[in-house]
């Protein structure tokens, strides 16, 4: 059974459920956070059916820094003002209770939560996602837009990131939460070199969830992050593909009781292009 808490507490939980949601649905924004590998789009996914009242907030656009090329990594943290503004356009302020989620078990939209609680904002996923709501009450279409609103840009926490000299150095735990193919050197049809960077550990963060696409319990994550070498008070740092389904990983752990670890936002698609780091494949 999931456990999940009365809203005066909710704050410090990175999860909430549809229950949850639906008995405090005026007291928060909720947020649609979709894209997807393969280049589909994510806003016409959303236009075609959303939670009602949700504002799409676009991946690239708004929890991205725009760049020329991807040798800092193909998701790059935008700057605090880009992020604020952009957040800001769409009626989210520096007061509001932020729900986010995707159509991915939350591991697109665990990118927004994680920028926001890093900067001391309330924000949680919705556990199970778009899936755990009626599909006969997803609306279609376009909301009328929400008024502008004032968001303050805070600087990122330099301890809740790592950078890629942070990575070579390190003596934290490395977790990876990308699928096994690509960790192990399978094909990887997104970055230049496949495999994963040395003395990592593998934690998909997709099998933290279930059938449902909802999120396991504190201990079953516990025991999922103590076969990776991780227990409480363990040094972790988390990276992936781009930096975003790595901020899931860091929601799981934050759920565990294990701590909260920082983020590699270049992550793979950083470290791959840069021929005079090591890459490994082994388990």
């Amino acid at each position: 059974m999931q456990t999940y808490y009365a809203c005066s507490v909710w704050a410090v939980e990175p999860f909430v459920s549809v229950d949850w949601l639906q008995e405090h649905r005026d007291e928060v924004i909720l947020a649609d956070i979709r894209w997807y590998l393969d280049g589909s789009s994510g806003r016409a996914a959303y236009e075609a059916g959303h939670i009602p009242g949700a504002v799409f907030v676009d991946l690239e656009e708004v929890l991205s820094e725009p760049h020329e090329d991807d040798s800092h990594g193909r998701h790059p943290l935008p700057t605090p003002e880009r992020f604020a503004g952009g957040l800001a356009s769409l009626g989210i302020g520096d007061d509001d209770v932020v729900i986010a989620y995707d159509d991915a078990g939350g591991v697109i939209a665990a990118r927004l939560v994680w920028m926001l609680r890093v900067i001391g904002q309330r924000a949680a996923l919705l556990d199970g996602g778009l899936r755990a709501w009626p599909e006969d009450d997803l609306h279609r279409g376009s909301p009328r837009p929400r008024a502008p609103a004032t968001f303050t840009p805070t600087p990122w926490p330099q301890d809740r990131l790592a950078l890629i000299e942070d990575v070579a150095g390190t003596a934290d735990m490395l977790i990876d939460a990308r699928d096994s193919e690509r960790f192990t050197g399978g094909p990887d049809p997104l970055d230049p070199r496949s495999g994963h960077i040395p003395g990592a550990r593998n934690v998909p963060t997709r099998e933290h969830l279930d059938e449902l696409d909802q999120i396991a319990s504190p201990e079953q994550l516990r025991q999922t992050f103590a076969a990776a070498g991780i227990q409480a008070g363990t040094p972790v740092i988390s990276y992936c593909g781009s930096g975003v389904t790595a901020c899931h990983n860091l929601l799981a752990l934050e759920r565990a009781g294990l701590g909260l670890g920082r983020l590699y936002p270049g992550s793979w698609s950083e470290w791959s292009r840069d021929p005079s780091r090591p890459v490994e494949t082994k388990r």
